[in-house]
């Protein structure tokens, strides 16, 4: 019996179809496998980066007290703020600086660029917030662990590198390790790397805060104000 033309045309389409998600398949992988290649280089040149900066500044340490000087390090470009009280009593002032921090809940936080403007915004809303300068490994965790892209206005996990390269590829940011170094060396593209993290949501730290030291600043064994590099102690205690 004669097979009908109608059943050969839907065989035809079908073949069709299954070779070219056949070959789009193959593509995918190769392309995979070229973007691990270079993911895992740029990490390796980034790792040798951050060592050597580290190396300098020890040697810098070094010939300073070998030479009965001091050493002063350069002044730190980002800062990282979290919010530690909530609505109740905030100046309509001290609540704009915050609305543009994206500090919008109790325990928000975010990556600010260091400069003379943000400082003073910062000073502002002191009592409201706790922040300091974050060490890239800080940087790194909370990227790994609590970090969510914005992709058309939604909050997307970051689960793999695709969802960093569809939001900043266009900056040349297109895996975790593009964008934890476009961070730490507040890079060019600060600014749109830092909008597509979404702000992290950090927990209650273990042990909390003390009711009757909350309110203080940090300087007067409170929890409030600048805390410099004792931030990445209290995000280790809120992650």
């Amino acid at each position: 019996m004669k097979t009908p033309e109608s059943v050969l045309k839907k065989q035809a389409t079908q073949a069709k179809i299954a070779e070219a998600a056949k070959a789009d398949a193959i593509a995918a992988k190769k392309q995979k496998q070229a973007d691990k290649k270079e993911f895992m280089e740029k990490g390796a040149k980034y790792a040798a980066e951050y060592d050597e900066i580290e190396k300098t500044a020890i040697a810098n340490r070094r010939a300073a007290k070998a030479n009965g000087g001091f050493f002063v390090p350069a002044e730190p470009k980002v800062a990282l703020v979290i919010r530690i009280r909530g609505t109740i009593g905030v100046s309509p002032k001290a609540k704009k600086v915050m609305q543009l921090f994206r500090l919008r809940q109790i325990h928000n936080a975010t990556f600010v660029r260091v400069n003379e403007a943000t400082v003073r915004m910062l000073r502002l809303i002191e009592p409201y917030v706790t922040y300091g300068y974050p060490s890239k490994s800080t940087i790194e965790k909370l990227i790994w662990k609590r970090g969510f892209g914005k992709l058309n206005k939604q909050r997307i996990p970051i689960s793999e590198n695709k969802v960093i390269e569809a939001g900043l590829g266009a900056h040349g940011i297109r895996c975790t390790a593009d964008l934890v170094h476009e961070i730490v060396t507040v890079g060019d593209a600060f600014k749109q790397a830092n909008n597509f993290l979404w702000p992290f949501k950090l927990s209650s730290p273990v042990g909390g805060f003390s009711k009757k030291t909350k309110l203080l600043h940090f300087m007067e064994g409170g929890e409030a104000g600048a805390r410099g590099e004792e931030i990445n102690s209290l995000v280790k205690r809120m992650m």
